[in-house]
């Protein structure tokens, strides 16, 4: 088992360094036709459910929690770094944004309609994927949707430069689709979309959006 206060802390004091230039260097969401088509989706099927509290767990900036609100959804955002959470506040002070942990998250059971991980999970070694699967699943009600992006692939990668910044160190994890769908499987989720695509000159990309299935009726 990987450490988990280590990376949890190398990957806090990497955002907080690269807080003030994040959205420098990361495109605006209305850039990408594919991710609002996707995020707009998942806001279809949220509000098709009856509503409710919606989670960016690793929110960042607030950048896809801003855009989730704009869809008209009750959207909230939860980051390790609380100077990137100090940029998200500052750039949508109608949005409630807390500190927290994907591996630990500060709410009550069932109590989500959905949940965004987007280009979050990267950063979990794949041994603690499980529990953050698990963690997902506790957090999201039944019928309650789970949007995931990452990159596609299977290795470590780590960062000394980025973001405007050298100096940093920053593990970035590529993964499978296929054993991202197993974990989310074993905790419980049932994978309704699958999209892959390749970006030239970089790593592939993936977006699945999985369900926790409703209780059984007696």
């Amino acid at each position: 088992m990987t450490d988990a206060a280590g990376f949890l802390a190398e990957t806090r004091s990497t955002y907080d360094t690269v807080a003030l230039d994040y959205d420098e260097v990361i495109p605006p969401v209305t850039d990408d036709p594919l991710d609002v088509a996707l995020l707009g989706d998942f806001a279809a099927r949220v509000t098709a459910a009856g509503g409710g509290p919606v989670v960016e767990a690793g929110c960042g900036t607030g950048r896809i929690t801003g855009h989730l609100a704009a869809a008209g959804l009750d959207a909230s955002g939860v980051d390790l770094s609380p100077a990137m959470l100090a940029v998200a506040r500052r750039a949508h002070p109608e949005i409630r944004f807390a500190e927290g942990s994907l591996l630990a998250l500060d709410l009550p059971d069932a109590g989500l309609a959905g949940l965004v991980a987007w280009y979050s999970v990267i950063h979990l070694p794949p041994d603690r994927l499980p529990s953050a699967f698990v963690e997902f699943h506790r957090v999201l009600r039944p019928g309650g949707w789970l949007q995931l992006a990452f990159h596609v692939g299977d290795r470590r990668h780590h960062r000394t430069e980025g973001y405007g910044h050298r100096g940093i160190s920053l593990d970035i994890y590529w993964l499978p689709v296929e054993r991202v769908a197993a974990l989310l499987a074993a905790a419980g989720f049932v994978l309704e979309t699958e999209v892959v695509r390749d970006v030239s000159a970089r790593v592939p990309q993936a977006r699945l959006l999985a369900a926790k299935p409703l209780e059984d009726t007696p």
